[in-house]
């Protein structure tokens, strides 16, 4: 479909490729008779063929790249998350452009022009880099500029997802992103069953272990890592209790939510029960009642019981007991000291941590350059705490854009909730993303939050859905609307 309004005025898409693959076998034919060279033409034919059926099935397309999306982390050993992404923003400028160039509306809000400009503004820090302004040199150029292209695709995830408005009803993709939740799972639960299995059947597409020390198994579906895997079912989590309050199946959202809640503390993530506990404050704090109290609570003491119920769990929640959190005989000094013996993970990042701002001091305002915070660490990891990762890579500046971007976010989504109607599924569902919003930078205090991809491209597509004017209803096939071509613009209007 090329326009907001009315059926599609292509025909069906099946005719489309089917017609467009005769015409290609036509003339690879011929062209195969007079001069082999010319066969790259009959590759472009096909390749337009590929891009009709793009535009002719659009939403299936985008839809199915939002289910496809937290299957593909396994594979980065192949590259095919970039590669993905890659594919991402090359339709989503393509299609912005043929709209332009047709004079149709490109949808937009005042969230992704600002979004814009924050990430048209962390490309300074590749600039920079470039002309040897940072505390790199130059020969790391390829690193920021995968970092600055990884931040480029969330902003063209959330301008993929606003083509989509007045298209598809926000709760019908609010739905079919379950769907996105049935690999992940379903390798999730192999491995719990055969850990010692999974590791040789996954080493040839992935460089991940599926276990840690002891033979303790520690899951994470196909997100590559169980810290991505726990931050993707926190959010996962919130949409089912959205579901669970809008649903008149509320056995089936709240037999997955219990589904949720196992898997979750499976992890074995123990910066996820902070954000869980900080989730679930924040979601009952403003209508606090009795059963909301006694609710959140009963789901918070079913997470710690589940997480403290094996021995693994039992050990990593002892370990705070040896940090300067709870023992005021262990100051940081010797808590660094004793991370050396000990492998106290908390212990371990107070150690990375100090390393790291000595190194800051260095390049005290502009920093080292985007993503290189794991090049400057002795052991090649990223710091485990996005505020140390921010200042480190952009200096006190890019720190201060990346608090401020976080601030917008908290914002946008305020002024989302004054303008949903009160007790709607938008309402909601704004109320859902502002407590998930409030357990981030709780995470990002002992975490790479900031690095989990696949998280944040589920995160920008609720963001922009949220945004849409829930109480317009998509036009129906039939209604037949005839229509010109009108000079090129964009819809900006807050809340629609």
């Amino acid at each position: 479909m090329w326009s907001n309004n009315g059926p599609s005025r292509f025909p069906n898409p099946t005719v489309l490729v089917g017609s467009a693959g005769v015409g290609v076998g036509i003339v690879t034919g011929l062209l195969a008779g007079i001069n082999p060279l010319l066969l790259v033409l009959a590759l472009g034919a096909g390749m337009v063929a590929v891009l009709v059926y793009c535009f002719a099935s659009f939403e299936q397309i985008v839809l199915g790249m939002l289910i496809l999306r937290s299957s593909l982390d396994i594979f980065s050993k192949q590259q095919l998350p970039a590669l993905f992404a890659i594919g991402l923003d090359a339709l989503t400028l393509l299609y912005v452009t043929v709209m332009l160039l047709t004079g149709r509306r490109v949808q937009t809000d005042k969230f992704w022009w600002l979004f814009a400009g924050w990430v048209g503004l962390q490309g300074l820090w590749v600039i920079l880099l470039a002309l040897g302004g940072l505390g790199l040199d130059s020969s790391y150029i390829s690193v920021s500029i995968r970092e600055w292209v990884r931040l480029f695709s969330w902003l063209m995830v959330y301008l993929l997802i606003m083509q989509l408005k007045n298209r598809i009803p926000p709760e019908k993709i609010i739905h079919m992103l379950f769907l996105a939740l049935v690999l992940p799972l379903t390798l999730a639960l192999i491995q719990m069953i055969i850990p010692s299995v999974l590791p040789s059947i996954l080493s040839p597409i992935t460089n991940h272990s599926a276990t840690i020390s002891g033979g303790t198994s520690r899951i994470r579906g196909t997100l590559g890592h169980p810290n991505t895997f726990v931050t993707f079912i926190l959010l996962f989590i919130g949409l089912t209790y959205w579901k669970l309050s809008h649903s008149k199946q509320r056995l089936l959202w709240l037999l997955l939510l219990g589904l949720l809640a196992f898997f979750f503390v499976s992890t074995k993530a123990l910066f996820g029960l902070m954000m869980l506990a900080t989730f679930v404050l924040v979601l009952i704090a403003p209508r606090l009642s009795l059963v909301n109290l006694i609710g959140g609570l009963l789901f918070f003491a079913l997470v710690i019981g589940l997480f403290a119920s094996s021995e693994f769990g039992q050990e990593r929640l002892g370990s705070i007991a040896n940090t300067p959190l709870l023992n005021p005989d262990i100051d940081i000094w010797r808590a660094i000291l004793l991370s050396k013996v000990d492998h106290n993970s908390f212990n371990w990042r107070l150690d990375q941590w100090t390393y790291l701002l000595t190194q800051w001091q260095h390049v005290p305002i502009l920093g080292y350059g985007l993503g290189l915070s794991d090049h400057i660490s002795t052991n090649g990891l990223l710091p485990h705490n996005d505020y140390v990762r921010s200042l480190v890579e952009g200096g006190l500046l890019g720190l201060g854009t990346f608090l401020a971007f976080l601030f917008a976010q908290f914002v946008r989504l305020v002024q989302l909730l004054r303008y949903a109607p009160a007790g709607s599924g938008q309402r909601d569902l704004c109320f859902i993303l502002l407590a998930t919003l409030m357990a981030i930078p709780v995470g990002m205090i002992t975490e790479n939050i900031w690095s989990h991809t696949n998280f944040f491209f589920y995160w920008y597509t609720l963001l922009a859905i949220a945004g849409w004017n829930w109480q317009r209803r998509p036009p129906s096939d039939s209604t037949v609307v005839t229509s010109t071509l009108k000079p090129t613009r964009f819809s900006t209007r807050v809340g629609n």
